[in-house]
């Protein structure tokens, strides 16, 4: 009897394991023994312990940190060394930095690393050239890499990151696609979720969903809104994610000076991403970066058209004019001219829904996703032989 390989998946944080990669693991398990590193409790990892899975806790930290990284990485080292993996797949960059290194450094045969999007791609000067090195650095030491959108391993092609032959996009792009099943239209989440903000059945809601900072385009959001708010006061404006830089409180300034303040509600962070997206009518990404934006095509499956900026990644998430409108990154006219065009025109805020959804099933479901990285498995390992 043939043994079963064994594969290594390295994440930061258990979040991005539970997010990004469940389909996947549980995939894999069904023959391959999987191990799991991240920064985690014992609480955590048990959401995804299941047969021919274990979780191994290292303290990864996401900020730098000299220290803490080289104990981290001696760490992996170590455990590479012992554990003889046959495959170690990393994602998140600090994850992927010292995975791939401590990989290259114990021999593993088959090292794997998922680009999920550049945080040097919106930056200048010295800490871009470094931070463009160290994902170089990453593409080294790997003998396989992945990349959830073609624009982006285009972007990572044109600025030399890595060689076109190494760089792989598993179907349509997306991380792990989107569970059509979940995220699908809900009359009922929407109805509780309107009552629960105290938000009325007609009034048209504007969704962003996501981590609040500066990048993501938080605060040319809420301009945009505070000025169509003057056009369409039926609109309101939904935030709906954990605050990592003080936004709410900037967001609150730039309404409460147009009068707006009244039509915005702010959610924390959410484990129903679903039901918060299917109580709004058009979903906002006014990202300065982003690898793919899978949040666009999970709100797509639920039946709503997006408006988001005009950048590598997101440009895969949305066909322009068909499942959502594309605006110049942080042009504030842009955005709310975008939104205006769809908030007034309920007919081509229907077809634009419809065509969304379609896509996201046609081409992001999560089946087609992980079959794609099932097989992928099997070419890598097919070649070991």
């Amino acid at each position: 009897m043939t043994a079963r390989k064994k594969v290594c998946i390295v994440a930061t944080v258990p979040f991005a394991l539970r997010v990004f990669m469940l389909a996947h693991i549980q995939m894999l398990a069904e023959k391959y023994d999987v191990t799991l590193i991240a920064n985690q409790s014992a609480a955590e990892g048990a959401l995804i312990i299941g047969d021919h899975i274990r979780i191994i806790d290292v303290n990864i930290a996401r900020p730098i940190s000299l220290r803490s990284d080289l104990s981290a990485l001696w760490r992996l080292y170590r455990i590479f060394k012992v554990h003889k993996f046959d495959a170690v797949h990393s994602l998140m960059p600090k994850a992927g930095l010292l995975a791939m290194l401590a990989a290259f450094g114990s021999r593993v045969p088959n090292r794997i690393h998922t680009f999920t999007g550049q945080v040097w791609a919106n930056k200048t000067g010295l800490g871009r050239q470094l931070l463009k090195m160290l994902d170089r650095l990453i593409a080294a030491c790997a003998t396989n890499l992945l990349t959830d959108s073609f624009s982006q391993r285009q972007f990572l092609i044109d600025n030399k990151i890595v060689p076109s032959h190494k760089i792989h996009v598993l179907g349509n792009g997306s991380v792990c696609g989107v569970d059509m099943q979940r995220f699908r239209p809900n009359s009922v989440a929407r109805g509780a979720i309107r009552e629960q903000l105290a938000i009325p059945e007609e009034a048209i809601v504007l969704l962003f969903l996501g981590r609040l900072n500066p990048d993501k385009g938080i605060l040319d959001l809420a301009q945009a809104f505070a000025h169509l708010w003057l056009r369409v006061p039926t609109t309101y404006l939904l935030l709906v994610g954990p605050d990592e830089a003080e936004m709410d409180c900037a967001v609150q300034k730039i309404l409460a000076h147009n009068d707006a303040l009244s039509n915005y509600r702010r959610v924390g962070y959410t484990a129903e991403p679903e039901n918060y997206m299917a109580s709004a009518d058009i979903f906002c990404l006014p990202s300065y970066r982003e690898g793919f934006g899978s949040v666009i095509i999970e709100a797509a499956a639920v039946g709503l058209p997006a408006v988001a900026s005009n950048i590598y990644g997101v440009t895969d998430a949305i066909e322009n004019g068909e499942t959502g409108l594309l605006h110049e990154v942080k042009d504030v006219v842009a955005i709310q001219d975008a939104l205006f065009k769809i908030v007034t025109d309920k007919k081509r805020r229907s077809q634009l829904a419809m065509k969304a959804r379609t896509r996201a099933s046609d081409y992001f479901s999560q089946p087609i996703i992980v079959n794609e990285m099932r097989m992928f498995y099997q070419r890598m390992f097919a070649n070991d032989k």
